[in-house]
């Protein structure tokens, strides 16, 4: 990456994409999205990568090839799919719940922010500076771009380059540019990310080429205490069989790992189920469908043996 560049300068760089990305500073690392029209078909993860690329079949086989994921071996069975970029799988719940599970893997984690240094962040920092961009919003610029897609066609549509024009008055050209791409674009997905390019936009107004924090972007803070944060919707507790699952409308609604395992278990028993980790009262109505199924009191509560006879299960 650029010599000048710190590593929170890098952090906060991945933290502006990431909240064009999931709206989240960390990124969410269990997001899985399907656009009306996106060519990418389905997307997951902290940047969203996608099944038309080929590389959520790359990240997944990644994620199965380190011994200690949880979820390897159900993920091996569908790489043959991902790997033929079958749009079925837009449509698959149990695949999607199955990524959103991952989330609480530290170790999908840590592959996600290898896979996507190695796939964008240090290719865009390659990028940035072999053509003389060097400031931290510069080096932004490029990385969404990479991101985004398109880099080198906006890139192309610019006269001159950083060193004739100045870094600052080129990646003011390449923004306005890439603006007027995207909102003139035949794709309705692309035309409502124009977003990023004001974005963009307003840190030039404000004279944000450092990218000094505190920075509020999208009105999201990034701060180094949110740098520094737990990555939203990742639980690593409570552990299965510590207590009951219940949804009473008086109190907050229980949340973490034990929910999510139970979640994905009704879903693999073919429940319509979202594997958010939040009992709320689709929860429980899928368990007292199970305890209906199972021969079980029908209370809607998944109690301690419960919930650990269902997390085993996964």
């Amino acid at each position: 990456m650029p010599s000048a560049l710190t590593t929170t300068q890098a952090a906060t760089i991945k933290a502006i994409v990431n909240l064009f990305e999931t709206s989240q500073v960390l990124g969410d690392y269990g997001q899985v999205t399907v656009i009306s029209g996106d060519t990418g078909h389905l997307t997951f993860g902290r940047s969203q990568t996608t099944l038309g690329s080929g590389n959520l079949h790359d990240l997944v086989r990644q994620y199965c090839d380190n011994i200690g994921a949880r979820f390897r071996r159900r993920l091996a069975d569908f790489l043959p799919r991902l790997k033929k970029k079958d749009i079925g799988l837009d449509t698959d719940p149990q695949l999607h719940n199955l990524l959103r599970a991952t989330a609480d893997d530290p170790v999908m984690r840590d592959v996600q922010d290898e896979f996507f240094d190695d796939r964008y962040f240090e290719p865009a920092m390659k990028a940035a500076g072999s053509i003389g961009i060097s400031t931290p919003l510069g080096c932004a610029v490029v990385y969404d771009s990479l991101v985004h897609g398109s880099w080198d066609r906006i890139r192309d549509r610019v006269k001159g380059t950083p060193a004739t024009l100045g870094e600052q008055d080129w990646i003011t050209a390449y923004v306005g540019k890439r603006r007027d791409w995207l909102a003139a674009s035949t794709r309705a997905d692309l035309r409502a990310t124009v977003y990023r390019m004001d974005a963009v936009s307003r840190l030039i107004e404000l004279d944000q080429w450092g990218l000094e924090l505190p920075l509020v972007v999208r009105g999201a803070e990034i701060s180094v205490a949110t740098l520094s944060g737990t990555p939203p919707g990742t639980y690593e507790g409570p552990q299965p069989g510590t207590r009951d699952l219940t949804f009473v409308t008086t109190a907050p609604l229980l949340r973490g790992l034990d929910v999510r395992l139970v979640q994905l278990a009704l879903s693999d028993r073919g429940a319509d189920i979202r594997a958010d980790g939040v009992f709320g009262r689709a929860s429980s109505q899928r368990v007292a469908d199970h305890q209906r199924t199972a021969g079980l009191p029908i209370t809607g509560v998944a109690d301690r043996a419960l919930v650990l006879a269902l997390a085993t299960a996964v």
